[in-house]
């Protein structure tokens, strides 16, 4: 096997409901949460089923990119997963892999947008992690990777045609990703910019007249997070006479808890009682075009290392 390898790095979810304090304990950084913050992620839950299905599709895309390499020439590169918020946690997956004889690792986020409070993290932990026992680099974004572009644009023209002929005269397209603490902005984090060349490249690419740019899932702490938030670009689109709207999930790549909750269940109730239509784009969760795209990412990061080198 290769002494190069793949670290792929996700958020992370719990595997089981009985690991879910342990998890949400993790995300705020040693503190517990309250009992009632608990009770509401609970709920959330057992609204989409009782069960996330990320750790299971993340576990898939790792494959499909291991798979997707070997088909384009390299056979020899294992990919690892690593999160950040759950087993098995980044510094595992970096041990792993120093201790099988890896020296090169590419950490690749899955996860499209940089910023420092996210890819960075993960940068900075991977990097942390090994030592000097491996050199690490991190592929800083690839929000313009053909394939995923490919995907999105595919996947909006689907519930364009699909929403009823009255509706798609005043639809309107909302792209979003998750929302980060508003101070980012302050310290020209490349973040919100990277989103609204993704949703630019693809409403060029779809014909695309009518869209903009939210943001959901803003984290529950006494700082302002980035906005608008959907639920109020929503109210502001059918204030203003838009009949239909389509999110775009653009800042995922897998079916979770703030795409199956946040965007199936909340948003689509908020647009019933506006009294509009309401679609959400398919996630890319294992398509191939998101695989081959993120191995191509993978390759050509190893290419241009190669050229510097």
């Amino acid at each position: 096997m290769s002494e190069t390898a793949v670290l792929a790095m996700a958020y992370g979810t719990p595997a089981e409901p009985e690991q879910l304090e342990a998890y949400y304990t993790h995300i705020r950084r040693g503190r517990p949460p309250t009992p009632e913050l608990l009770a509401e992620l609970r709920r959330r839950y057992e609204a989409i089923g009782g069960h996330s299905p990320l750790l299971e599709l993340t576990r898939a895309q790792v494959a499909g990119i291991e798979r997707a390499l070997a088909e384009a020439g390299r056979p020899d590169i294992r990919v690892a997963l690593g999160m950040k918020h759950a087993a098995p946690f980044i510094e595992d997956a970096v041990a792993e892999l120093a201790g099988g004889g890896v020296r090169r690792i590419v950490g690749l986020v899955l996860a499209p947008h940089y910023s420092r409070m996210s890819v960075g993290e993960y940068t900075e932990r991977a990097q942390a992690a090994a030592a000097g026992r491996a050199a690490v680099s991190v592929v800083p974004s690839w929000h313009l990777a053909p394939g995923y572009l490919d995907f999105l644009s595919t996947a909006l023209e689907d519930e364009l045609r699909a929403l009823p002929a009255e509706a798609d005269e005043r639809a309107h397209v909302l792209f979003t990703a998750h929302s980060l603490p508003k101070r980012i902005l302050d310290e020209d984090d490349p973040y919100p910019a990277q989103l609204r060349e993704t949703a630019a490249a693809v409403a060029a690419c779809t014909g695309l007249e009518r869209w903009s740019v939210a943001w959901q899932s803003a984290g529950r702490t006494p700082e302002p997070w980035i906005g608008p938030d959907v639920l109020e670009a929503m109210s502001e689109l059918a204030a203003s006479g838009a009949t239909a709207v389509v999110v775009c999930p653009a800042g995922f790549v897998a079916d979770h808890l703030e795409v199956l909750y946040d965007l199936d269940i909340e948003a689509a109730s908020r647009a019933r009682e506006l009294g509009i239509a309401f679609a959400r784009t398919a996630s890319p969760n294992t398509d191939p075009r998101l695989l081959d795209a993120l191995a191509g990412v993978v390759l050509d990061r190893l290419a241009r290392e190669a050229v510097t080198a």
